[in-house]
């Protein structure tokens, strides 16, 4: 079973993984400042249970091959349990997202919106972005997963309700 994170280059996607690993310091997250880092698909074995996917980011610096690997790796992945797309809270829903809310759509992923980067935005700027996001999942999404998860990677905010979330979708959670 795998789960990918997907999101333009400087969201925030390797610091989110990094966090939601916190609590595994055998797993070796790599995160640099230099947006556009992550080139190739960078893939992390969670014991027996499943494998998270870091996607290179798209955008400023994507690698030339973004969308062939990218689509190729969405298209054909048949334990793809749920594809993560990182939204960042200081600029929201940007139009490159468009590229990936495009591809979920398509081939009619489930997918869900990570909010990221919320300890850099005042309340009301997130509260703003919140009701932004889940008004675009409500009137322009078909395999959009509803609940919105706003993570911060710094104060770990969220992160515990994520790491849940991955362990239910993954059958590592049981809640009955």
């Amino acid at each position: 079973m795998r789960v990918c994170f997907i999101g333009r280059s400087n969201v925030g996607k390797s610091s989110l993984i990094k966090a939601l690993f916190s609590l595994a310091p055998e797993v070796e997250v790599r995160v640099s400042k230099n947006p556009g880092h992550t080139k190739k698909m960078n893939f992390f074995k969670v014991g027996k249970f499943f494998t998270l996917v870091d996607m290179p980011g798209y955008g400023y610096r994507a690698p030339e091959d973004f969308v062939d690997m990218v689509e190729t790796y969405l298209k054909e992945r048949k334990n793809l349990m749920r594809t993560f797309l990182l939204v960042d809270s200081v600029v929201g829903i940007q139009k490159a997202d468009d590229i990936a809310i495009e591809m979920c759509e398509e081939f009619a992923l489930p997918y869900v919106m990570v909010l990221t980067k919320i300890d850099k935005s005042s309340k009301g700027h997130l509260l703003k972005q919140v009701l932004q996001i889940q008004k675009f999942v409500d009137t322009k999404t078909q395999g959009c997963f509803p609940q919105l998860f706003p993570v911060s990677a710094v104060t770990y905010s969220g992160i515990h309700l994520l790491r849940c979330f991955i362990a239910y979708i993954t059958g590592n959670l049981k809640t009955n």
